[in-house]
């Protein structure tokens, strides 16, 4: 995958199959570490200790598919880049995925989209609660969808696609510019 973003998608399809209905997803950069952490977190049906170690298997899926890719693509390209991966889970309790890799390792592929990615999360799973944020030196946004969809049914919810990419995409642009604002 070419972008951090599409990996994200993945392991968040990870904790939709898994029945969350919260998921936390943290994208923090620290420029004078020269680190990137990308966390996602749910409170889904997690894992037992013999899942949790196939899962770097490429030829394991706990869904029924063939083929599970999608965590051990991400190691290997946070392995690559110096980084580390670490994923905890309890049954019933959910799962944690926290990658921590230099941000400015040559072979690390950008963020990419991430407005797109956040207002897609949103609408596209409007029953699912979602937290997310993204901060750099410790300025940043976040935005909890809890509120945002309330009073709203699905297709509702999926109109506000571009409003809600308009607006991540504002922020992402202030947080560039090293203005935070915080929802």
């Amino acid at each position: 995958m070419k972008e951090l973003a599409l990996h994200l998608l993945d392991l968040v399809e990870n904790s939709i199959r898994a029945r969350a209905s919260k998921i936390v997803l943290s994208i923090v950069e620290r420029t004078s570490e020269d680190l990137l952490e990308v966390t996602v977190q749910d409170n889904g049906e997690g894992m037992d200790e013999r899942t949790l170690r196939k899962i770097w298997d490429p030829f394991f899926s706990g869904q029924k598919k063939k083929v599970g890719l999608g965590i051990p693509l991400f190691a290997q390209v946070i392995e690559q880049c110096g980084g580390k991966i670490e994923i905890s889970s309890k049954e019933g309790r959910g799962t944690l995925v926290k990658a921590v890799v230099p941000r400015s390792h040559i072979d690390l592929p950008p963020l990419g989209n991430i407005p797109e990615t956040m207002a897609l999360l949103v609408v596209s799973h409007p029953e699912i609660e979602w937290d997310l944020q993204h901060l750099v030196d410790g300025r940043g946004w976040s935005f909890n969808s809890k509120e945002f969809v309330s009073g709203m049914d699905g297709n509702e919810v999926g109109l506000m696609y571009p409003y809600l990419r308009e607006w991540f995409q504002n922020q992402e642009d202030r947080l560039r510019e090293g203005i935070s604002h915080e929802n």
